[in-house]
């Protein structure tokens, strides 16, 4: 048996993970499955018009060979890691002792591998990925003339393989399964659906081509990653070094991160910038991904939070491509905790221990062993931290919840259940030059510091708060908000051709305890460059899975500025008028109503 040992994490590598629920007719790995030998290929390919090497490990099962194929796992490394991070590493190892055929690698940019980083950008990232599918199919050799005839084929140069990996390595998986119809599941965790939103969120219904608020601690980390490559992996191959202006990546994704530290949107640049982050973003290619699909995606996510998946899914769902989802408790904001008790860590091989890690055997055993008998699970599954028995942490559904309870936002700062109940009334708040409101540091969450509470700054920003509520009330979903406000500043810059000059706000829902707690639900905000100041307009919040307890209040806030994000350029004070027939309503997607 031939073992490598895990090497030190980089940055942002990802631990796979989820929790524990209902089992699985699946059987663990005996003694004898543990054994495998890993072999270190090279790989030539041209990607983004240049030559570059792909460096990958094989992880063979003991017995396979051309008499006894056997199905392959291909993965992936998350940003900034590579093949041999702890998570990369264990798939190989993990499905490996379950009998499949790995193959894992350093995506283009990172590890050892060469080539610029193009934001997995299916022509380039899933051209590459495609030509280890041919090794896999018997169809090219590795560089070293090292061949692969010991993997289960559906057709000649047809192997049968699948993809599992979170973040980066999530949505290469799309990436690929949209230029190369030969994959036969696919796996993608905590991953984007669209770049434009991830990094630049507007969450105003019906304005997809108006950037929102830039969410600069994010981006900027990721980018000084990637363009600090050489700390990280020195003697770089020439292949990976562009120019002195965008030293690492493409230059297509060095010019969205400049403009969008800018601050500025102008009409041109601006579309320019939405057309190519969409691009490359599996929003504008899952209309070609028939592969079967199960999503899993983070609660604990201000990077990538739950719309993301949701997106997705509703899309490949839509085309008739079979898809799942979970929504496990943990994403890209859980660094300083990590997974919760009992969830999915590959990195100690829990498959079978897991709710995820079952789901996860179950979907490549159908999929890739063949085996149709095999129940993969229902439609949608989401972990409840409310639940201490991790035997019981997930619920079902063959649904997202509807948005199915509606409250009011009265001018005394109320949030009441019934319109009958709005007080008239007026409020106001002003925003400053620098910002007021904390939500999350991401930086903090990377490297597992701890983060100071989430605030917000007496008199800028607005609060609606509900009763005590007299019975438990589970919100699972994007809450809905419609408002309306006004701001005469606002108005005058309404027409300009930047966008940056529209307003910014940023809405959130608190959860307040009996003591008068406030806890930001996942620290979740979302940002709004209102479309048009002199109408209403609706936001969606960002999902979550959340119970308010009986004797918990709901509060909902906008506020001027969010610390995480590029705010409003100059000072709009807004006023919020309320009245029975005229009035903010939030709506909240209740599990079980």
């Amino acid at each position: 048996m031939s073992r490598r040992a895990p090497r030190t994490r980089a940055l942002l590598a990802l631990a796979l993970g989820a929790a524990l629920a209902v089992p699985l007719a699946l059987t663990p790995p005996s003694a004898a499955a543990d054994a495998y030998t890993v072999t270190p290929l090279k790989f030539t390919v041209r990607a983004g018009g240049r030559a570059c090497t792909i460096d990958a490990d094989l992880y063979r099962p003991a017995g396979v060979d051309r008499d006894h194929p056997a199905p392959a796992v291909l993965g992936t490394n998350g940003f900034g890691g590579g093949k041999t991070d702890g998570s990369t590493d264990a798939v190989g190892k993990a499905f490996a002792r379950r009998g499949y055929v790995s193959l894992v690698y350093s995506g283009l940019g990172f590890g050892r591998s060469g080539c610029l980083i193009s934001l997995d950008d299916p022509d380039i990232d899933g051209a590459a990925a495609s030509r280890l599918v041919d090794f896999l199919g018997g169809t090219r050799a590795a560089d070293d003339g090292t061949t692969a005839d010991f993997v289960t084929r559906d057709a000649p140069g047809d192997p049968r393989v699948g993809m599992i990996g979170g973040s980066y390595g999530g949505a290469v998986q799309l990436a690929t399964a949209a230029v190369d119809h030969r994959l036969d599941a696919l796996v993608p965790m905590i991953t984007w659906n669209d770049l434009a939103y991830a990094l630049a969120p507007n969450n105003a219904v019906g304005s997809r081509d108006v950037p929102g608020a830039f969410k600069w601690q994010w981006t900027n980390g990721f980018y000084l990653i990637g363009e600090g490559q050489p700390l990280l992996q020195p003697a770089l191959d020439p292949s990976r070094v562009n120019s002195l202006a965008c030293l690492h990546f493409v230059t297509e994704a060095c010019r969205t991160v400049h403009t969008l530290n800018t601050g500025r949107f102008p009409a041109g640049r601006t579309a320019e910038l939405l057309a190519y982050a969409r691009r490359v973003s599996p929003v504008s290619y899952l209309d070609r991904v028939d592969t079967p699909t199960l999503l899993v995606q983070g609660q604990a996510d201000t990077l990538f939070n739950l719309n993301e998946a949701t997106a997705t899914y509703r899309t490949l769902k839509a085309r008739g491509t079979p898809v799942k989802m979970i929504w496990q408790s943990w994403g890209h904001s859980s660094g300083r905790s990590g997974p919760a008790a009992g969830e999915l860590d590959l990195t100690k091989g829990n498959l079978e221990t897991s709710y995820v890690g079952r789901r996860v055997l179950a979907w490549f055993e159908r999929h890739l062993r063949n085996r149709p008998h095999i129940d993969t699970g229902p439609a949608f599954a989401y972990r409840r931290d409310w639940i201490t028995d991790p035997d019981r942490a997930y619920a079902t559904a063959e649904h997202l919840p509807p948005l199915s309870s509606t409250l009011y936002l009265s001018g005394d700062g109320k949030l009441v259940d019934d319109r009958g109940k709005v007080a008239g009334g007026s409020r106001g708040y002003t925003n400053r030059l620098i910002p007021t409101s904390h939500s999350d540091n991401s930086i903090a969450a990377i490297i597992g510091l701890p983060d100071v509470p989430p605030s917000d700054t007496e008199g800028t920003y607005l609060g609606w708060t509900s009763a005590p509520l007299e019975r438990p009330l589970d919100v699972v979903g994007a809450p809905r908000a419609t408002l309306k406000v006004l701001s005469p500043k606002a108005e005058r810059t309404q027409n300009s051709s930047d966008a940056a000059d529209k307003l910014v706000l940023f809405a959130k829902l608190y959860d307040v305890a009996p003591d008068g707690t406030r806890t930001l639900v996942r620290r979740l905000a979302a940002p709004v460059r209102v479309p048009d100041v002199t109408r209403s307009f609706t936001v969606t919040l960002p999902g979550i899975v959340h119970r308010y307890d009986r004797g918990h209040r709901l509060r909902f806030v906008i506020a001027a500025s969010d610390d995480a994000y590029f705010g409003n350029r100059g000072v709009k004070p807004v006023t919020v008028v309320s009245g029975p027939h005229d009035t903010g309503v939030l709506r909240l997607p209740v599990a079980g109503s």
